[in-house]
């Protein structure tokens, strides 16, 4: 099942991808469901499970369907009690950076005013000219997790989506958050896909693409710190909770460490993939001075 937080003109709410690719609004199949994603995962994994059956039997019956052009989306959780970042994850990523492979996982944090929905423009700030793409594979915990063994991390995740980790290069040392959090430079989107729909998460690939140009490619796989590895050690900091994201890194391709260096700036398109997962597309706007 695909989930996505929209609007469709009457504010917030959630909706499902039906199997003819349209959008029905979870109002239509499920009055009684909550309209925000994160109250949702916080039911507990049976109002998922409940929520699939409704849509497999419900959703042929539907009289309203939207086409995806239609809505608005905005982020799959609108307001995190946290979105945890990894950095240096991807050999490819290390290694062009020419930095010490980690020991242990590094993340930093994001603010939720600094994310953005599919298709919505990530905002290249006017105080620099360095805004950097970076794509990810998004996991979303939709059980508690405190003190939680890699062995069942993968019980304590909800789903997963596509996210681009636009970073401000100038802006990120000597300390790395600011450049982290400008307004709308992190896209996150467009699904939540269930974790059923991808067990084999670990197999896919994500793509970046600049103006339909790859710049990242990379199994899931590929990471230094594989998806249970990164959820027991975050669980050992502080308690992870349903809407809780974890980014679980970068592979190499990012445009600083190119030559010559690649930014973002109006105009340009920038494309997350992951294969399963669902597609992340995203329009570059400047700041307005």
């Amino acid at each position: 099942m695909r989930i996505a937080s929209i609007d469709a003109g009457a504010g917030p709410t959630l909706a499902v991808e039906a199997e003819d690719d349209m959008i029905i609004d979870l109002a239509e199949l499920a009055p009684g469901a909550p309209r925000v994603l994160r109250e949702l995962l916080e039911m507990g994994p049976q109002a998922l499970d409940e929520l699939a059956a409704v849509v497999r039997s419900g959703q042929r019956g539907a009289r309203t369907r939207l086409y995806p052009h239609e809505v608005r989306f905005l982020p799959p959780i609108g307001a995190p009690h946290a979105v945890w970042c990894a950095a240096l994850n991807y050999p490819t990523h290390v290694s062009e950076g020419n930095w010490e492979p980690p020991t242990r996982p590094a993340f930093f944090l994001r603010v939720a005013a600094s994310l953005c929905g599919h298709r919505e423009p990530i905002i290249a700030p006017r105080v620099s000219d360095r805004l950097d793409y970076e794509g990810e594979l998004a996991l979303v915990m939709g059980i508690r997790a405190h003190h939680v063994p890699a062995e069942e991390a993968f019980r304590h995740i909800a789903g997963y989506s596509c996210f681009n980790d636009g970073s401000v290069r100038d802006w990120s040392r000597p300390q790395i958050t600011p450049g982290k959090n400008f307004t709308a430079t992190g896209a996150f989107g467009p699904w939540l896909t269930t974790a059923d729909e991808v067990p084999d998460i670990e197999t896919r690939q994500l793509t970046t693409r600049l103006n339909g140009k790859v710049m990242q490619q990379a199994k899931i796989d590929e990471m230094i710190f594989s998806i249970p590895e990164q959820i027991a050690y975050l669980s050992t900091v502080c308690e992870l909770r349903p809407g809780d994201v974890v980014v679980t890194g970068t592979p190499g391709g990012v445009g600083t460490r190119l030559n010559p260096q690649v930014f973002l700036t109006g105009g340009d398109v920038v494309d997350v993939e992951v294969e399963g997962v669902g597609l992340l597309s995203n329009p570059v706007e400047r700041e307005a001075e």
